[in-house]
């Protein structure tokens, strides 16, 4: 692949295939090449397709074979088929978070409510297994879209860690805002829990992420998660919520908030929190206590750029930041959404792994790791938050 110019497919025509595409266009490590499109939508692939000059393919399976790299941009109770089947074909997937999990057993009763946590367990675990197998027996390998892993911010602090041999003692992180655009949100049998998988994904990610650097620079092992204890709640849909309509609150069966622990193998920790129950817009931030330093990465928003809008028309057209509620007033317009949140590093840094076989930062273990703390912290807030030792794979 070092002299060809990569061909590029991707999977899903909605709002995480819109921001792949626009991070693509910013790549500069390979020579790339965006060639086409899959969705079963006919209609919204049409309009993803037309207005930015690729092909729209009839089938996975052609898109497949026509390309070298395929981007996984479709709800994750998808993930797993469409990524072994990727796999098997010898080509790289690049698949949006979150990674797998458990979709319900497929009977119209199913409900996120009540199902046996343990029983999810198990099956996201093996569901975990499948696609690492999957990747095991193939040319190809598995690229996990963690945006957050490639924050500037996060990336920096990277560095801090190995250049200074910090110890890692408490991390912090959250992800919240008033509730997801997605349809699929909010459905247990798309998209595998509700704040815990979707949100909570991110800070846990990159916390785990960090503790691995920690542990490759002193020990050249990563330091693993060791047991969770979490709670979580639906509080737009208890019969006391007020509700002014200004949050989303049609979850099905999924919760709108959920806080965990997590204990690393050498007895450091980090506090995770996750909800629809934030307004103002969105708030990806991490803050990591070391024995030497501390870290508070905001990620957004932030205050690169800040300005005063004394009347919401006149920002009509422009756009401010992700989930704010208004234009009116003082604003973190962000200069670069996409920049400071990771996009565009994350998909230069795949494909100088793919061309270079340089290391992947955000690859299938951290994936796997991440998908077990959740469904071992759903489990343990089944149990009331009692804490839940972590299956080794």
């Amino acid at each position: 692949m070092n002299n060809n110019i990569i061909k590029v497919g991707i999977i899903g025509s909605g709002f995480a295939a819109k921001f792949h595409f626009d991070a693509l266009r910013r790549v500069i490590s390979a020579k790339i090449e965006v060639v086409g499109a899959f969705s079963k939508n006919k209609i919204n692939l049409n309009n993803f397709t037309e207005p930015r000059g690729i092909k729209a393919f009839e089938s996975l399976d052609a898109l497949i074979d026509y390309c070298d790299v395929l981007h996984l941009c479709t709800p994750p109770s998808t993930h797993e088929p469409m990524a072994v089947e990727i796999l098997k074909a010898n080509k790289f997937v690049i698949i949006e978070k979150p990674f797998t999990g458990y979709f319900g057993n497929g009977s119209d009763s199913f409900s996120g409510k009540n199902f046996n946590r343990e029983d999810g367990l198990k099956y996201a675990l093996d569901s975990i297994n499948r696609m690492l197998n999957a990747e095991n027996n193939s040319l190809g390998k598995i690229l996990y879209a963690e945006n957050w892993i490639y924050s500037p911010a996060v990336q920096k602090e990277r560095e801090v860690i190995e250049k200074t041999g910090a110890q890692i003692l408490w991390i912090q992180g959250q992800q919240s805002h008033s509730g997801s655009h997605s349809p699929d949100y909010g459905k247990w049998y798309l998209s595998g829990g509700g704040s815990l998988m979707g949100k909570g994904c991110h800070p846990l990610a990159a916390a785990i992420y960090l503790k691995q650097v920690e542990g490759r620079t002193k020990n050249g092992a990563p330091i693993r998660p060791l047991a969770v204890s979490a709670r979580t709640h639906n509080i737009t849909g208890m019969a006391s919520y007020d509700n002014k309509g200004l949050l989303r609150d049609s979850y099905n069966d999924v919760e709108d908030y959920a806080n965990i622990h997590l204990v690393f193998e050498d007895g450091t920790f980090a506090d995770i929190v996750a909800s629809e129950l934030l307004q103002g817009g969105v708030k990806n931030y991490l803050e990591v206590h070391a024995n030497n330093h501390r870290t508070i990465c905001n990620i957004a928003p932030n205050n690169a750029m800040q300005i005063f809008n004394p009347v919401n028309e006149i920002l009509k057209d422009v756009y401010v930041v992700e989930k704010t509620d208004t234009k009116e007033g003082w604003s973190s317009i962000s200069p670069d959404e996409g920049w400071f949140n990771g996009y565009q590093h994350e998909m230069d840094s795949f494909y100088d792994s793919i061309v270079n076989n340089s290391e992947i930062q955000s690859d299938s273990k951290l994936a796997a790791d991440v998908i077990s703390v959740v469904y071992h912290a759903y489990l343990s807030a089944a149990l009331s938050g009692k804490e839940i030792e972590i299956s080794k794979q």
